[in-house]
């Protein structure tokens, strides 16, 4: 009995590091699945930035083009357009990793300019989420105003008068 029991003993540990070696596996694979994801989405976001920085860029030399050739506005704002057009460059070319450690020692050398620079950040960030929320919000008041077309239409002009809200 005692051959049996090592024995059960040697199969129960085999399996049961077997079983540790699995769970390890598996969590491994989704770890890296996770961190690939992870790492795509912060890719996309890097480029939807550098495109927006991008079209800055373009706006200010748009508006450059509207100013008295060789004024000091003129130069001083093609200047200016030039430097966000090369930020959005480095924004799109530089690895995540790059540009976290950048801001860091930005942050450590100028902490007035970085603070700006956070700020400046808000300041579009908080543009663009209210862009979107007046868009979806468009969207559902008119929406909402043709439903209100379709109802009238339906209970003045036609014999049948079930509005669409009741309708199967």
């Amino acid at each position: 009995m005692t051959d049996d029991t090592n024995h059960s003993g040697k199969t129960a540990a085999s399996t049961g590091a077997s079983v540790a070696s699995d769970i390890k596996a598996a969590v491994s694979r989704t770890y890296d699945q996770t961190l690939t994801e992870a790492r795509t989405r912060a890719d996309d976001a890097k480029a939807d930035v550098a495109t927006e920085v991008m079209d800055v860029a373009t706006a200010l030399r748009h508006a450059v083009e509207e100013l008295r050739d060789g004024s000091a506005q003129e130069r001083t704002l093609g200047q200016i357009a030039g430097g966000i057009a090369d930020a959005a460059d480095a924004i799109r070319d530089k690895d995540l990793g790059e540009m976290v450690e950048m801001a860091s020692n930005l942050g450590r050398r100028n902490p007035a300019l970085f603070l700006g620079g956070a700020a400046l950040l808000g300041f579009v960030a908080s543009r663009y989420a209210k862009a979107s929320a007046q868009d979806g919000t468009a969207g559902a008041q008119k929406a909402t105003e043709q439903k209100k077309q379709v109802n009238t239409f339906v209970s003045e002009g036609n014999p049948n008068t079930q509005s669409l809200e009741t309708a199967p």
